[in-house]
């Protein structure tokens, strides 16, 4: 299990929070059939939450931000009706402070899918501001994660922290817990936009705005951190569909010509890794992880990509004290949920945590993002036309 330095990282690829509130509702995927998200309770289908953010707790103060301008979002070369656009967000921090909330708004909500935020500590800042200097007009493009080498959330150098879908109010995480973020942090905040409606057409322009809820801490404050737990992917082409990308090796070069030498060696590593001999190529794939230290879990969060149908993560999978802390065995792309377990479970050294990831290759033909595109064998990569698998486990460290 890699386990990455970093000071927002001591075990992981990607990060989410553990929410005592965490109010994302079902956002009716328009990856699918171009349904529009479902209005729930008092909310707008495509609105903002109505409702406010709660009171400040002991300590707590809010810092309000947003997108350095507003930018008009427009369909990805090739064809679609989606674009991920990132922007870099500076909090200004001079000392430490733990994350303990998070609220984002959207200003143009008939454009705003769905949105992530992430936390970048120091040493990836100047990555970052490198990627945006260099990428024409604001932000930059990317899907996966931030697209920064250098700040990535599967490498461990970057936080996911929170997740915003229509619909949803503030995330609160405990009241003494947080991520801690150190002075020159900066925050990335993916925005996903949909031009649905205007068949793909630029449809106006987007300056979303975050609120940040930060406190001091104690030293009894608990740092939240994250256990990423991967398998592989290696999702063959359906039956009826052929082509020169159907071929592993292929489909490997490509992600490496995309992406770059490290991404396009995941494949193969990850293979090894789970302790695999070779590839087993199917759409279901599993994974066992050995604890290597102790920790509490409270809470999951499976991350795939379109292909993704279902994902699960066992403890000590065919032992008597076997228990299922994660079932997705619907995924929906476009609502990626913390959910947080009945009760917290201590682990350690000596349990075995197995991820299993179900992806349908038949779903390339469905989905506007992908059926133009050509079939191919689906290794690990950031596109939309490749694939992951992620149990993320929202955890906090024991001492012992």
């Amino acid at each position: 299990m890699r386990k990455p330095d970093g000071p927002l990282w001591r075990f992981g690829a990607a990060t989410v929070a553990l929410a005592t509130a965490f109010a994302v509702v079902a956002c009716g995927s328009n990856t699918g059939n171009g349904a529009a998200p479902v209005p729930t309770g008092g909310h707008n289908a495509h609105g903002q939450s109505s409702a406010p953010p709660q009171p400040l707790r002991a300590g707590e103060r809010f810092v309000d931000l947003k997108m350095a301008e507003a930018y008009t979002p427009a369909p990805p070369e090739g064809g679609g009706t989606d674009e991920y656009r990132c922007q870099v967000i500076d909090p200004g921090l001079t000392k430490a402070a733990f994350l303990t909330g998070t609220q984002v708004t959207p200003q143009n909500i008939a454009l705003a899918h769905h949105a992530i935020v992430y936390a970048v500590p120091p040493g990836g800042a100047a990555a970052v501001h490198e990627q945006d200097a260099r990428t024409p007009g604001l932000g930059w493009q990317c899907f996966g994660g931030t697209g920064v080498n250098g700040a990535e959330v599967e490498k461990g150098e970057a936080a996911w922290v929170d997740t915003w879908a229509p619909g949803a109010s503030e995330t609160l995480f405990d009241e003494d817990a947080g991520f801690k973020l150190e002075p020159g942090s900066l925050i990335v905040l993916q925005m996903h936009y949909n031009l649905l409606a205007t068949d793909g057409k630029p449809a106006g322009s987007d300056r979303s705005a975050l609120r940040l809820r930060l406190k001091d801490g104690t030293p009894q404050t608990r740092e939240l951190d994250t256990l990423p737990l991967d398998a592989p992917t290696d999702l063959p082409c359906a039956a009826d569909e052929s082509g020169p990308l159907c071929d592993r090796a292929a489909s490997i070069a490509d992600v490496t010509k995309r992406f770059g030498q490290e991404v396009g060696e995941t494949a193969d590593r990850q293979v090894e890794e789970c302790g695999q001999s070779a590839p087993k190529p199917g759409n279901t794939q599993i994974c066992d992880h050995e604890v290597e230290a102790p920790m509490t879990l409270f809470a999951g969060f499976g991350h795939m990509h379109l292909l993704g149908r279902a994902i699960k993560v066992e403890l000590n999978p065919g032992k008597p004290n076997a228990k299922v802390v994660l079932d997705v065995p619907q995924f929906d792309f476009d609502n990626q949920r913390l959910v947080k377990l009945p009760s917290p479970v201590e682990i350690g050294p000596g349990d075995t945590l197995r991820v299993t990831c179900t992806h349908d290759a038949a779903l390339r033909k469905q989905l506007p993002q992908l059926k133009k595109l050509p079939p191919r064998y689906v290794v690990w990569g950031d596109g939309t036309s490749d694939e992951m698998c992620t149990g993320i486990m929202t955890v906090s460290p024991r001492k012992s």
